[in-house]
């Protein structure tokens, strides 16, 4: 069976772990669609609204404190 070569890139081996990778992948860009026909709103807006207000959220309640490295 040929498969993508991003498939075969992914970081996982086992195959049960691969099935699930892809499963939640596919699943994510179903929501995404489904989020773009309601809203009217394209999948890089969607997903670049979701990461702003997950860094506002982190900004003003951070739950965990990173240490300088420098």
């Amino acid at each position: 069976m040929n498969r993508p070569k991003s498939v075969e890139r992914a970081q996982v081996r086992v195959a049960q772990t691969q099935q699930n990778h892809i499963g939640f992948t596919i699943r994510a860009f179903v929501r995404l669609e489904v989020h773009y026909q309601k809203t009217g709103l394209s999948w890089f807006e969607a997903k670049a609204s979701i990461v702003r207000e997950a860094i506002r959220q982190y900004l003003t309640q951070p739950d965990l404190i990173l240490n300088p490295t420098t």
